[in-house]
């Protein structure tokens, strides 16, 4: 009997949560090691995902289904080359996360942890479910923890912007909840059968109305998660009240399940509905990639920068799913983890100098690099990659965004480019301001460099960069089949599925991939 591995992966940190509660409180050593021991296992236990996989595939693997509540409620997972690196990825940053709020969380300490492993779990099950209403609550079961987790070990904001964030993204869930439930009558309307099942409900043929009223429900639920212009104001005030580990998970993983939702559902169940949408959401995210640069150039506060850079790079993904060829939704999927990686550091980084600081205002730096050299470059290698230096992970997401982007519609290729150059403009100037010139403050010369556990906590994340930056063949031919599955079925169901510009559109038909 073979081991049932997405099901260990997605709920040992469910049991860990579980164990927690019977742990007491009072001891801080003992409820890190277990919460620790328990994250680091899950990663153990989901390398062999990687190992295992096999790219020449686009069937989803490592298939566990059972049945559940009946009605064509089944508990069904999976994984192909789309989600494999989605939950690696998660699976990866978690401990690092929990390694990284040793010393920022002094207080409820179980609580803390008992959330951050439900929310491993949640996220995890969002990139494995293969069944409409188990994505929901799992959709749902990682909103719930983060809200804790901004709302009770945030800043001083943080009931506002916990309020802020419950607010968009239920309001989005609640409608694609709806939209789930017509499409399943629809289905059973069609066959007569009961089920939610994702490869059964691709088949449905949908009226054109009935689509464009669904996609637009699905739609708005991953556009506010993603989040995409105009949707995105919860993401900034969740960022920078959130904690330093909050931030790392919110950015990386909880982002990202936004864009998988459209690329996993919203498009291959819609693709007409999406067809007609496409101009308009390529307007969007290229005014997501523009807007969201220059406000990381104006903010004063490290973090608030960090979380405006998140929207622009996410402008940049979402423009290259919207490309619907082969180069931009690989180089989506590529980038997802690439900027959960760099965007995550970002935030561990901030994390320090704000435990040494206790502020995040650039004018309160200066000059940390003569005190903190070690931690100044741990802190460029993240800014560089970043900005999407080559040689590091960001440079390969990023050109193969934009090479999609170019092959489905040149002016948004064009304007796309701009998050390369804001990107250098804002890191790089934060960069300068807080690491080099004159000390703004006496309390900076009794910075100490980074401690054993910060470089830990460091070092895996800077080596998967330069993998990826240097090899990242690694990982891209295990998404190849499952990538030009979901091409050529995006291309096989409706007539046109590109950007087209304002003006002078350009149409290309199914037949002829624009690759």
């Amino acid at each position: 009997m073979s081991i049932p591995i997405l099901s260990l992966v997605a709920f040992l940190p469910l049991a860990g949560a579980a164990l927690l509660l019977f742990l007491p409180r009072e001891n801080k050593v003992l409820l890190y090691g277990i919460a620790l021991a328990f994250t680091i296992a899950v990663f153990l236990f989901s390398l062999p995902l990687h190992f295992a996989f096999d790219g020449g595939t686009a069937d989803p693997q490592f298939v566990e289904r059972a049945n559940w509540l009946g009605l064509g409620i089944e508990y069904h997972v999976g994984v192909d080359g789309i989600s494999l690196y989605l939950v690696l990825m998660t699976t990866f940053l978690m401990p690092l996360a929990l390694l990284a709020s040793w010393s920022h969380i002094r207080d409820r300490i179980k609580e803390y942890l008992f959330f951050m492993l439900l929310l491993e779990t949640g996220m995890i099950g969002v990139f494995i479910a293969l069944n409409l209403f188990l994505f929901y609550v799992f959709w749902e079961a990682a909103l719930i923890p983060m809200v804790f987790l901004i709302g009770m070990w945030g800043g001083r904001r943080r009931v506002y912007a916990s309020t802020k964030f419950v607010l968009f993204t239920m309001a989005g869930s609640l409608l694609m909840l709806v939209a789930m439930f017509v499409l399943y009558a629809a289905f059973f309307k069609e066959t007569g059968t009961h089920s939610f099942a994702l490869a059964d409900l691709l088949n449905l043929s949908l009226a054109p109305k009935l689509q464009t009223w669904l996609f637009l429900a699905f739609g708005l639920a991953f556009a506010v998660k993603v989040p995409m212009f105009p949707f995105h104001t919860w993401l900034p005030d969740a960022h920078v009240e959130a904690p330093t580990a909050g931030s790392v998970i919110l950015a990386a993983v909880l982002l990202k399940m936004g864009a998988y939702g459209f690329l996993r559902f919203a498009f291959p169940l819609f693709p007409e509905a999406a067809a007609k949408f496409l101009p308009v959401l390529a307007v969007l995210a290229v005014i997501g990639i523009i807007y969201g640069g220059f406000m990381a150039l104006v903010q004063k506060d490290v973090k608030s920068l960090v979380a405006y850079s998140s929207v622009s790079h996410m402008g940049l993904i979402m423009l290259a799913l919207f490309a619907g060829n082969t180069a931009g939704v690989q180089g989506a999927v590529i980038h997802m983890v690439n900027h959960g990686l760099s965007t995550g550091m970002l935030f561990l980084c901030v994390g320090i100098l704000y435990e040494r600081a206790h502020t995040r205002l650039i004018k309160d730096f200066g000059g940390v690099s003569g005190r903190m050299p070690v931690f100044a470059a741990f802190f460029l290698v993240a800014v560089l990659s970043s900005l999407g230096l080559p040689g590091l992970n960001g440079f390969v997401g990023e050109i193969l965004c934009l090479y999609g982007a170019f092959a489905a519609d040149k002016l948004w290729a064009v304007l796309a480019v701009t998050t390369v150059i804001l990107a250098a403009a804002y890191l790089l100037g934060m960069f300068r301001r807080v690491m080099h010139g004159p000390i703004a403050n006496d309390h900076i010369r009794a910075f100490r460099d980074l401690n054993g556990r910060e470089i830990a906590l460091l070092v895996p994340i800077v080596v998967l960069m330069f993998w990826i930056g240097l090899h990242p063949s690694t990982f891209l031919r295990k998404m190849d089949a499952s990538v030009a599955q979901y091409v050529s079925r995006i291309k096989g169901r409706e007539r046109v599925f590109v950007v087209k510009p304002l003006a002078a559109p350009v149409a290309v038909e199914a037949g002829r991939a624009t690759e």
